[in-house]
């Protein structure tokens, strides 16, 4: 298995070859993000649901997990690429948003974590 490093270079060299690090705007990756995000949604609601299999939103009937964990990396993939057009290290964001959380209080409610105000 490789590395995350070495799959976040991979990513970007990919961006780089397809022309999105030279074409993309920061707010059109974005939207990329959420159109990935939808798609965990609805495999989210299946899996909820308690289905092995849907048909998503294209029309395409597809194997539960499989979504999921294909949602899961394309959603990572565009943060990736979202990352790099904002000229921020991903790393350096997770290690900021870690030390916010790290401190957070709150509690569970129907399964989400609720911070406290």
């Amino acid at each position: 298995m490789k590395k995350y490093t070495e799959l976040e270079m991979n990513v970007l060299d990919w961006a780089d070859d397809k022309g999105i690090l030279d074409k993309a705007t920061p707010l059109a990756q974005a939207r990329k993000t959420e159109e990935e995000v939808n798609e965990l949604l609805e495999a989210c609601v299946a899996q909820h649901a308690g289905f092995e299999t849907f048909t998503n939103s294209k029309g395409k009937l597809v194997n539960t997990k499989e979504e999921l964990k294909d949602a899961l990396g394309d959603i990572l993939v565009t943060i990736i690429i979202g990352a790099e057009l904002q000229g921020l290290q991903l790393e350096d964001c997770l290690e900021s948003a870690y030390s916010v959380i790290s401190k957070r209080t709150g509690k569970m409610i129907n399964g989400q974590f609720v911070k406290d105000e």
